[in-house]
């Protein structure tokens, strides 16, 4: 069994869903993302998903494009990420990337995966990459015991859902809204309903994100989702207060999460 799979596992155990954060790499710095992640895990964060900084995110909404738009000024490079992937693996949790696309592929699928490997990493999040475009990515991870991590949406239809089960060793990303990432006031009701039709294709966890930032919120998810992704609520945490910010915000949302 993975450490991504040992750590939903035993949440389960302890009748809880775990606490997945994102940030992404270089923000605020290098060395200030991975102080304000080892604060988020100090809080009670169960996994970290590191965000690979790249110029059209698409899918991001202004909260996280800020952040990384400070990040790619500030020097990030595919290097950065690797280097990152590394120093958070160490303290200990399972370690993601979230990436669009391209940035992997002009890495190389290969060498993405044996670096990210060889870092300790335990996932790679791909928001943008289809199931039937990813073949080569499919022989990439399953080389390098690498977890993969593909998403569904509240329009997905049940043949959709099932391809991407197929596809997906780590968890099922399930997008708690339509459109962009950020922050909501509140969250679709139709994402219980979607998390249900997943459990029939899957015994996979099934994790639930895309603004998602609320304690409330969190606690809603938990009754009946494996996991629950905060992105934009702590780079804004950070970015009003710091790793002590983050930190409070991961006790306030990981309090929540028992069923």
């Amino acid at each position: 069994m993975s450490l991504l799979h040992e750590v939903f596992a035993r949440a389960k155990a302890e009748n809880r869903a775990v606490l997945i954060a994102y940030l992404p790499a270089g923000y605020p710095t290098e060395d200030g993302a991975v102080e304000c992640i080892a604060a988020m895990v100090e809080g009670g964060v169960d996994i970290v998903e590191i965000g690979f900084p790249y110029s059209d995110p698409v899918m991001d909404g202004p909260t996280i494009q800020a952040a990384v738009n400070i990040s790619l000024a500030g020097g990030t490079k595919s290097a950065t990420v690797i280097n990152t992937v590394k120093r958070v693996a160490e303290l200990g949790v399972p370690t993601l990337v979230m990436s669009y696309w391209n940035p992997i592929e002009r890495y190389g699928l290969t060498e993405f995966a044996t670096d990210f490997s060889a870092a300790g990493g335990s996932g790679v999040i791909t928001p943008d990459l289809t199931p039937e475009e990813a073949q080569e990515w499919i022989a990439a991870t399953s080389d390098k015991n690498v977890e993969r991590v593909f998403l569904v949406a509240l329009s997905s239809s049940d043949e959709r859902i099932s391809k991407v089960a197929n596809v997906t060793t780590g968890f099922v990303y399930a997008g708690a809204v339509m459109g962009v990432t950020g922050a909501r006031t509140s969250l679709s009701d139709a994402i219980e309903g979607l998390v249900a039709k997943v459990r029939r294709h899957t015994d996979l966890p099934v994790a639930v994100g895309l603004g998602v930032s609320t304690p409330e919120q969190a606690k809603e998810i938990a009754q009946y989702a494996d996991g629950v992704i905060v992105g934009s609520a702590f780079v804004t945490a950070i970015e009003q207060g710091g790793p002590a910010a983050a930190k409070a915000l991961a006790q306030a949302l990981s309090k929540g999460l028992t069923r």
